[in-house]
């Protein structure tokens, strides 16, 4: 079970970075809210229809609503709405370092909450994953990224946004696994989180504001290259760490689920050509040892 949970929370990872990487420019062009907005009603659309499909709907606890509230409003909505913004102003790996700071995040709330205690070796494991994520982006990073994010909101708001990105995201998954130890179906928590949230920026989008309107012209090229990347994040990624959520600690699943920044490194690396910094491939590295010690 340790395995499968460690594989769902890397597979989460892969899918993360892989979304970050094709919702960047998209993003650019439709603008936070209108991003946000199409992903989460095509994710909750895709997300209804497997579960049905599979029957999922009977594993989820109703009488838990609150749980499931708070996940909607703290994690998806705020989280990813801060999460956008952060992402549109410093790039995606500049975003993945600041969003580490969930995981620290995560033990203390597990810990106080649930009573979760990690062992020695899973707390040195984890410090040495996280410092080798923070090599990762910090090395990994261009110098003409770092001078667009100083263009494009100055790095006081990029580090705002991203720790509220992360403190909203790592309590809207870490209100759930009650949930999910009782016997919910991670797809079907992921369907209600997602739907929830679907129908509160639907309602959000119907004021006449000029903030929530569409500005851009969409090709249906365009909607596909936002959806992708959506049903990837919302759809597979955080199913996928709601598993490991389930059964494994908050806390280990959370760095886990952050290695996005090391998956990010080939693959910025297959589509600009130009290779990260060594002490980049070294703090990768480092997260992959951090994780073969927490497994061992």
């Amino acid at each position: 079970m340790v395995v499968f949970a460690v594989s769902s929370a890397l597979a989460a990872s892969l899918g993360w970075a892989c979304g970050s990487m094709l919702a960047h420019r998209p993003l650019q062009r439709v603008g936070v809210f209108e991003f946000t907005r199409i992903q989460l009603l095509t994710s909750g659309a895709i997300l209804c229809l497997l579960c049905s499909v599979l029957g999922y709907w009977h594993t989820v606890d109703w009488s838990q609503w609150p749980a499931f509230v708070v996940s909607v409003v703290v994690s998806v909505i705020i989280g990813n709405l801060a999460l956008m913004a952060c992402l549109r102003r410093a790039g995606p790996r500049q975003t993945e370092l600041l969003l580490s700071l969930k995981t620290p995040i995560v033990a203390v709330l597990a810990f106080a909450f649930l009573g979760e205690e990690l062992s020695f070796t899973e707390i040195v494991g984890i410090a040495i994953a996280l410092f080798g994520i923070c090599l990762a982006i910090l090395f990994g990073s261009s110098d003409q990224e770092t001078e667009a994010a100083r263009r494009s909101g100055g790095l006081v708001v990029i580090v705002l946004l991203a720790l509220v990105a992360a403190a909203s995201q790592g309590i809207g998954m870490l209100v759930l696994k009650p949930l999910l130890v009782a016997g919910t179906e991670p797809l079907a928590a992921s369907a209600v989180r997602v739907t929830g949230a679907a129908f509160i920026v639907a309602l959000v989008g119907l004021m006449p504001v000029s903030a929530v309107q569409a500005s851009t012209e969409m090709s249906w090229m365009l909607l596909f290259r936002v959806v992708l990347p959506g049903f990837i994040g919302y759809g597979i990624s955080v199913s996928l760490l709601l598993y490991a959520y389930a059964h494994y600690d908050a806390a280990v699943a959370s760095i886990l689920g952050s290695l996005s920044p090391v998956f990010i490194l080939p693959l910025l690396w297959m589509r600009t050509g130009n290779m990260p910094r060594p002490l980049a491939w070294g703090g990768a590295l480092l997260s992959l040892g951090g994780t073969a010690v927490i497994l061992l």
